[in-house]
C-alpha cells in the first residue's frame, strides 16, 4: 500500500468514525449541547454558500446575510400570512434568493473588488432596514408564530429533530459543493480566482461565471434562512446585520479560503470557542477575538489552507481538469 492510498483509506476511516459519532451524539448530550452543535451546522451552511462566492471564484462579498434574511422572511412570510406549508416555501425562498443574486451581481460584477464589497455592504443594509420598516416583515418587532414544519409526514418539534435536520442539511450541503468544486464550473472558478486576465484569454467568461458563484451562493444562504425561521419560530431585522456577514466570512478565512474541509472547521470554531469561554463571562469575546487575531498572524492562509495549482495552457485543458484531454 503506497503513502497516499494508506492516506486517503486513513481520511475515509476518519470520516466515517466522525460522522458516526455526530449521529450518536443526541444520545448523550444535553440539550444545551444539542442547540451549540445544531448552531455550527447551521454556520457550516452558510459558510460552505459564501465560500462558493470568496473562497472559490475569488470575490469578496460582504452582505451576505442579506440572502439569508431573504430565505428567512420568505418562508416567515408564507407560512404566518398566506398559510403556506413549509416545504412549499423552500423553492420560493431558493428563487427569491437566487433573483436578488442576480439584480445585485449583475452590475455590481462589473466593478473592481474594493467596490463589489462597498456594494454588498450596502445591499446587505438595504435588506435589512427594509425589513425593520415594513409592515409586511413585522417592522422592527419582526414576524413571531412561524409554525414548527411538517417533513414527510413528521413534525419537527424537539431539539433533537433540529440537530438532525441540520446534520443532515450540512452533510449534503458539503457533498454538493465538494461535487462542484471538481466540476468544469469549479476549476473554471478557481482560474478566474487565481488571474481572471489569464481565465479570459484561455475562453472563460470571467462575468458569467463570477455572476453563478452570487447566484449560487444566494440560493444556499436562503435555503439556510428557510430553516433558520422555522427553528426558531421568529425572525427580527437584527438577526440579519453586518456583524452576521462578518461572522460567516470569518468562518471561510479562518478555516482557509476555497478548501471545504477548512471551512466546516471554521464554522465550528466560530459557534463552539465562544462556548467553550464561557465561564470568562464578559471577557470571553475579548479572549475569542484575541485568538482569531492570533491564529491569523500564525496561519494567515487559513487552518486549512488549499493548495495552489497550476493554469493549464488552454481553456479546454482547464475546464476538463487541466490535462488537455
Amino acid at each position: 500500500m503506497t503513502a497516499t492510498s494508506f492516506r486517503a483509506r486513513a481520511s475515509r476511516v476518519a470520516t466515517a468514525g466522525l460522522l458516526l459519532a455526530l449521529f450518536l451524539f443526541p444520545r448523550v448530550a444535553s440539550n444545551y449541547w444539542l442547540d451549540v452543535f445544531t448552531s455550527a451546522f447551521f454556520y457550516v451552511i452558510l459558510a460552505l454558500g459564501l465560500n462558493v462566492v470568496v473562497g472559490f471564484a475569488g470575490l469578496l462579498d460582504l452582505g451576505y446575510a442579506a440572502f439569508f434574511a431573504i430565505g428567512a422572511y420568505t418562508t416567515g412570510i408564507l407560512t404566518t400570512v398566506y398559510h403556506v406549508p413549509f416545504l412549499l416555501t423552500v423553492p420560493a425562498a431558493a428563487a427569491l434568493a437566487a433573483l436578488s443574486g442576480v439584480v445585485i451581481g449583475a452590475p455590481a460584477l462589473r466593478l473592481r473588488s474594493d467596490y463589489l464589497a462597498i456594494v454588498t455592504l450596502g445591499f446587505g443594509e438595504i435588506i435589512r432596514i427594509t425589513a425593520k420598516n415594513l409592515t409586511l416583515t413585522g417592522s422592527a418587532s419582526g414576524i413571531y408564530g412561524i409554525p414548527r414544519p411538517t417533513v414527510f409526514g413528521h413534525a419537527l418539534k424537539t431539539q433533537q429533530d433540529f440537530y438532525y435536520l441540520l446534520l443532515i442539511l450540512a452533510i449534503v450541503t458539503y457533498l454538493a459543493m465538494r461535487r462542484l468544486e471538481h466540476s468544469r464550473v469549479g476549476r473554471a472558478w478557481k482560474y478566474i480566482r487565481e488571474d481572471e486576465d489569464a481565465a479570459a484569454a484561455m475562453g472563460i467568461d470571467p462575468f458569467r461565471y463570477k455572476l453563478l458563484a452570487f447566484v449560487v451562493g444566494a440560493v444556499v444562504g436562503g435555503l439556510a434562512g428557510t430553516v433558520f425561521a422555522v427553528r426558531m419560530t421568529a425572525i427580527a431585522p437584527e438577526s440579519f446585520g453586518f456583524m452576521q456577514s462578518v461572522l460567516i466570512l470569518l468562518a471561510v478565512i479562518l478555516g482557509g479560503l476555497g478548501r471545504l474541509p477548512g471551512v466546516v472547521l471554521g464554522a465550528f470554531l466560530i459557534v463552539l470557542l465562544p462556548e467553550a469561554m464561557r465561564e470568562f463571562a464578559s471577557w470571553r469575546y475579548f479572549l475569542f477575538g484575541a485568538l482569531l487575531i492570533a491564529m491569523m498572524h500564525f496561519r494567515p492562509e487559513g487552518l486549512w489552507p488549499a493548495g495552489r495549482r497550476k493554469m493549464p495552457q488552454s481553456g479546454r485543458a482547464a475546464l476538463n481538469g487541466g490535462d488537455g484531454r
